[in-house]
């Protein structure tokens, strides 16, 4: 299974949690602080049940998600 990182910019994000909903890993949660703007903010749980699907940053109207593949050596 594919594995990945992703990594929020707390600034950009406005904490309208289209990103929560859409992970079906269940794996980001918003933040309990507030970001420069005073919003709540998205946060990543569990990184390790990340499947790089992207579908958080699909969602993400403000292109706040990138995410990055994590490539494993064959063994």
């Amino acid at each position: 299974m594919a594995r990945g990182r992703p990594e929020i910019d707390i600034d950009r994000c406005k904490g309208c949690a289209l990103c929560t909903e859409a992970c079906p890993q269940k794996i980001l949660e918003m933040s309990i602080e507030t970001n420069n703007q005073g919003n709540s903010y998205s946060q990543c749980i569990d990184e390790s049940k990340c499947t790089a699907c992207t579908m958080c940053a699909v969602q993400c109207p403000d292109s706040a998600i990138q995410i990055y593949r994590i490539v494993q050596e064959a063994k």
